[in-house]
């Protein structure tokens, strides 16, 4: 009896996210665990890789009503719980990941992660996909003009389907769960996604051209339910966020290896890779900014912009 009361002791805690282990997302889960795991013993972390517990949106109403402890999202999902979330799915805001991480990482980021437990959630730390770029089996996409009535999918996220409709694509949001189908069916022509997902879900399998948009920044999310971060005293909460850093820099590591070797791979296995008219696409949603500054603040948007 003796022996085994440490481990009645251990509390277990579910954390979901949508991609499988061999992803970024897997990385970060797997830093966190072993970060956390390393020191307490007091948990013990179940992994639910792959959208096993539900959607991205569903896995966030989990965390609201604990029944999911840990997550690992997109901001695509959080846009409808947090939605100031949003302004960093602007397209064409960031010039670089390095661009990206020094918002995430300052104040503008920093103050962002202080809106979650308002909407009872607990945020604790920005991770990374990169930048999104399309993919479709219809026709290489190289500038604005070539984009024109494909059928994309897109996340349930109406800042990016704004950007999609000023382009001309008929943007269709849809659930990451259904896009597999959804491709092998010919519902949809194509979609849209960082490297590290279009390599980690093997896309080429589905799809034949990737088009190197790089459209929009892609942040992830560690989040926790309050019903378990409340309950620790400040040293328990200490070490929850520090795993948290750990899995961040894993996925952003991830990330940095993929834009390295991701283009490779997808040639290697078949699909043709197209570099894009970047200036031409700024210009072709510069229409849209508009909307964004009334969404967000200008002045937001042009601090994120401006960022050194």
């Amino acid at each position: 009896m003796t022996a085994s009361a440490p481990a009645l002791a251990q509390t277990t805690l579910k954390m979901a996210y949508a991609l499988s282990e061999n992803s970024h997302y897997g990385a970060g889960a797997a830093a966190f665990v072993k970060t956390l795991e390393a020191s307490t013993p007091d948990f013990k972390i179940q992994q639910f890789p792959n959208s096993a517990l539900g959607g991205e949106r569903e896995v966030i109403e989990g965390l609201q009503l604990g029944t999911i402890d840990l997550a690992i999202v997109s901001t695509g999902a959080t846009l409808n719980f947090v939605p100031q979330t949003g302004v960093f799915d602007i397209p064409f805001l960031f010039r670089d990941l390095a661009h990206a991480r020094k918002v995430l990482d300052g104040k503008i980021g920093q103050d962002m992660l202080a809106e979650f437990p308002k909407r009872g959630l607990v945020a604790l730390a920005w991770g990374e996909q990169g930048f999104r770029h399309l993919t479709n089996n219809v026709r290489p996409v190289k500038e604005p003009a070539d984009i024109k009535g494909l059928k994309i999918r897109t996340t349930e996220n109406p800042i990016h389907i704004a950007a999609f409709k000023e382009l001309g694509v008929l943007a269709t949001p849809m659930a990451w769960p259904e896009v597999a189908t959804a491709l092998q069916q010919g519902t949809i022509d194509g979609q849209e996604n960082p490297l590290s997902v279009i390599v980690s879900v093997k896309m080429w399998q589905l799809q034949k051209y990737l088009s190197l948009t790089a459209h929009v920044y892609g942040p992830a999310l560690i989040l926790m339910a309050p019903s378990v971060y409340d309950g620790l005293d400040d040293a328990g909460k200490a070490k929850f966020k520090e795993a948290a850093v750990a899995g961040a820099k894993a996925m952003r590591a991830y990330v940095d290896q993929v834009e390295k070797d991701g283009i490779e791979t997808l040639k290697a296995n078949g699909m043709q890779v197209n570099t894009v008219d970047h200036a031409a696409f700024v210009k072709a949603v510069q229409p849209i900014y508009p909307q964004y500054y009334k969404q967000f603040g200008q002045a937001l948007v042009e601090s994120i912009r401006d960022t050194q």
